[in-house]
This record gives structure tokens, sequence and C-alpha cells, in this order.
């Protein structure tokens, strides 16, 4: 590890993927970096993600969103061998196309309606997303069961590891040189001088600029910059099955079969924030859906389950904002931190490097969205 250095020229706060993504871009940038992190008591949504490279349905009220969301996932292939470069990990990012599954022909219409929708707002990408009949789908999946009626399906999605690609950013920024700060919660941080000095609980960091990746504890930090983060957390829950033979090939919005062998069942939402609880009704009805779409789980055992806390802004969408008040300080929050990690490192984090984001990529993801008055 380097010495320890008292001032750098960016200080990120959050160690998550958001977080450890962002760190990791601006050290191939060439800058002096900190990671400031609460470390393991954190509630990391990290923790709770499921893993998907997910383009389906990203961005149907804010255009670009999708088209932000298509370009990381047409990067991620390169992300996943800059990673495995750098750090022998290899995150088993695949690309096989995802389906998102229904279970009845009224779900399968309001899909399609939902999709249509999003392919006619002005300036939308094209997602290459389709709708597939039972008789189509059964061709690419085999083992659906009788319920299923339809998906669609997107050539653009993939799944990664999830576990492997957060070791392999902090693996990979240890390798840069950017000085990992675990138990380092920010309590307040103040602009003197054109540095910005972050008290902590282990002591003051300094540095020239400020890169808010801290999650949900944004709607915290922000003010304090000068900055704003709207968020409405919420719990999710994940269930995960004993090691199946392969049947699964491709990802699907709410079941994904892992490189492990694993089948992980999840996409809930609820409005508790408690990271620690789990509701059995919840875990039964993500089990009962699964079941519906491949009979052949009923035979699996469940291994594990938990819950995690989503980082979820008031519309759902990404903020990246920098501030006006208290220059060199930017906000990082999005809810896709695995879908969107190929574009923090890649694409942000050089603009943080060179001191300001640039309009023409992140102006749509501004927080200012939030002020424009509904028709009185």
């Amino acid at each position: 590890m380097p010495a320890m250095r008292e001032d750098y020229d960016v200080a990120v706060v959050g160690g998550g993927l958001v977080g450890a993504a962002t760190a990791w871009g601006l050290a191939r940038a060439g800058c002096r970096v900190a990671l400031l992190d609460e470390g393991d008591r954190a509630v990391r949504a990290s923790r709770g993600n499921f893993a998907l490279v997910w383009v389906q349905s990203k961005g149907l009220g804010l255009a670009p969103y999708s088209a932000w969301t298509v370009r990381s996932s047409d990067a991620w292939a390169g992300f996943a061998a800059l990673l495995r470069d750098e750090t022998g990990l290899d995150v088993c990012f695949q690309r096989p196309g995802g389906f998102h599954i229904c279970l009845s022909d009224r779900e399968l219409e309001a899909r399609a309606t939902a999709l249509k929708r999003l392919h006619n707002q002005p300036g939308a990408v094209d997602i290459r997303a389709e709708i597939l009949d039972r008789t189509q789908l059964a061709k690419m999946l085999p083992d659906i069961g009788p319920d299923v009626v339809g998906a669609s399906y997107s050539p653009l999605d993939g799944h990664v590891n999830s576990l492997r690609l957060f070791r392999a950013l902090h693996t990979a920024i240890a390798l840069r040189g950017v000085r990992y700060l675990p138990s380092h919660r920010v309590d307040a941080i103040a602009r003197d001088g054109g540095v910005f000095r972050l008290a902590t609980s282990h002591g003051e960091v300094r540095a020239g600029r400020v890169a808010l990746a801290a999650g949900n504890a944004n709607m915290r930090l922000a003010p304090m910059v000068g900055l704003e983060a709207p968020m409405r957390p919420e719990r999710g829950q994940i269930v995960v099955t004993e090691r199946l033979r392969p049947f699964l090939h491709h990802p699907i919005s709410t079941l994904r079969q892992t490189d492990e062998g694993t089948v992980m069942m999840g996409d809930s939402h609820e409005d508790s924030i408690d990271p620690a609880g789990l509701t059995l009704g919840v875990s039964a009805k993500i089990a009962e859906r699964a079941l519906r779409v491949f009979p052949l789980l009923a035979d699996a055992n469940v291994v594990r389950t938990w819950s995690a806390i989503r980082v979820m802004t008031r519309d759902g969408f990404p903020i990246y904002d920098e501030s006006t008040t208290h220059r060199g300080a930017f906000v990082v929050c999005c809810h896709s931190g695995v879908t969107l990690a190929a574009n923090h490192a890649l694409t942000l984090a050089p603009m943080i490097a060179r001191g300001a984001l640039d309009p023409s990529v992140v102006e749509p993801f501004s927080a200012r969205r939030f002020h424009v008055q509904a028709p009185g």
C-alpha cells in the first residue's frame, strides 16, 4: 500500500460499486484518490445487487437514460476485460440477451405497451426489444412452465458475478494506489481556500475535489457542498438456491442462474428501510412466481436469503451533478450500480478528473429536473 497522504486530488465518499468504479476511473486518469467508506457496517446496497447489466425498461419517462444505459451495456465487455487484465479476476460478464417473463395475456399486453411507449419517446434509442409468444420463447427457454404466455427480449441484456465484481474493483483500486479508508464515516464537509476538508471519525481528509457516491447517505452529504440528492430508499429481498445443473442460459429480470450454478430470485419492492429484516410473505411470493416460470425449481433447496436497501432516487433515474457554490464537488447517485459501472469508470470519472461534467452527456441527470413545477 502507498504511504498515507494528507492531501488528495479527489476524495470519493462511498466504497460500494458506484464509489469503487468511480475511484478506479479517477486513478486511471492519473488522480491521487482517497476512497472513504463506512466499511462492513455500512448499509450497503452492493451487498444485495442482482448483478444484471440491464437495458430493457430503462428510460421510460426520461429517454436519455435509455441511451446512457445502452452506452454502458456496450462498454461492459471492454470494462470487464480491463479489470481482468489488471487484477487477474474474471467477473464473468455475459451478454446473451435477457427476458422479462409474462404469466398472463394481460401482463404480456402491458409489457408490449410499455415498450412501445419507451420506443416512441422523443430522443429514444433502439434497445432492440421484441415481444415473443410462448412458442418462440420455448425455443430459447425450453424449461418454462405452462403458466408462461410470453416475454419481451433484448439482445443487449446481460449479467455478471456480483461478488467478484466488487472484489475486482477493490483489488483494482489498490493496485492503482487508491487509498482505501474504511471506518471513515464522513460527518462534515467544508471548503476552505479551494480545499475540501472532510471530517471523519478517524480525523480529517483533505482533497481538491470530492465525489459523493455514498448511495442513500448522499441525502445527508450533498447539502454540505451545495448539492441535492432527493431519494426514496426501499428494501428488496433476494432468495438463492443451491447449485443446479445449467438450465438457464439467459438472465431474466427477476431470475438468473449464476456462473456458479446457483439460482437468484428477486425483484421485491418494500417501503421498509430496515436492512436486517426479512418478510417471509415476500420471499414466498418471489419463490411462487419463480416456480411458475420454472417448475423444476420445486426440488431445489434454498441456501440463503437476504434483504438490502436500494439506492433509489425520487424518480428512479440517476443524479449526476457538480456544485456551483462549492467548485469541485460532485454527486454520483443511481440505482443501477452494476449496469452503469462501465459508464462510471470510463466516462464519468474522467470528467471529474478534468474538474467539470460534460453537460451534453449528463445534463438530463441533474437534480435540477426536480425543480420543474407541475402545471397549476
